[in-house]
């Protein structure tokens, strides 16, 4: 059987940030076509994780595509700051970001790809009137805030009607997931629809280590 085509943005809240830098690399090197910042302010989740002087520093340790995540409060102040620090896509939430067409617009005056974040229990619907400007959509399939927990299998039906709009309006989109991603649930995810996979435990975590982790979940997918 053909191997399915995924892409693998490994997410490095989860790696070990004594040496960010050498891991950085090693993802690289094992076959990861982006690196997933997860920015959290510990307002619209719990959890406080990166800013902007550490995408300025990491910067200079690989030139993968870095796409943040912005799991915070009036994302729209710090667009500019995070374009200009080096991310390459910038992610907000529908959940938190009241005029989103403007957010949109604001990212793509920035040069960056835009893209839109939806928790497990937001519906496909607050996308309707946006979908075509977009150029990702970023399902979670688990509730945000923390890395290692357990992926939600409802929302794989969300994935598959969300491909299913994609291709009724023939949109060039991409369908990322984050959450409980792993060799066990990346083949779900994309035989529902999705192309981009963001995994942090199961890369980082392995005991294998980051280029066996990276492989078994490549792999997985046949």
């Amino acid at each position: 059987m053909p191997i399915v085509k995924a892409l693998l943005a490994p997410s490095i809240l989860a790696a070990d940030f004594t040496i960010l830098g050498e891991q950085i690399s090693q993802v690289e090197t094992a076959g990861a076509n982006r690196i997933h910042i997860d920015v959290m302010d510990g307002q619209f989740v719990p959890n406080i994780s990166f800013g902007i002087p550490v995408i300025q520093s990491i910067r200079k340790a690989t030139k993968l595509c870095f796409e943040t995540h912005l799991m915070i409060n009036t994302p729209d102040n710090l667009l500019d700051a995070f374009a200009h620090a080096g991310s390459d896509s910038i992610i907000v939430h529908a959940e938190n970001t009241p005029h989103l067409h403007r957010t949109i617009q604001h990212i793509k005056t920035l040069g960056k790809k835009a893209g839109v974040a939806l928790n497990p229990a937001t519906p496909l619907g607050v996308l309707e009137e946006i979908l075509p400007k977009l150029d990702l959509v970023l399902i979670m399939t688990v509730n945000p805030g923390f890395g290692g927990q357990k992926f939600l299998p409802e929302t794989l039906d969300k994935i598959r009607r969300l491909k299913s709009i994609i291709d009724q309006k023939q949109l060039a989109i991409e369908i990322e997931v984050d959450g409980g991603i792993d060799a066990q649930t990346a083949p779900l995810v994309v035989a529902a629809g999705a192309g981009v996979l963001v995994a942090g435990s199961a890369i980082f975590g392995d005991k294998g280590g980051i280029d066996f982790a990276s492989k078994k979940i490549l792999n997985a997918l046949v």
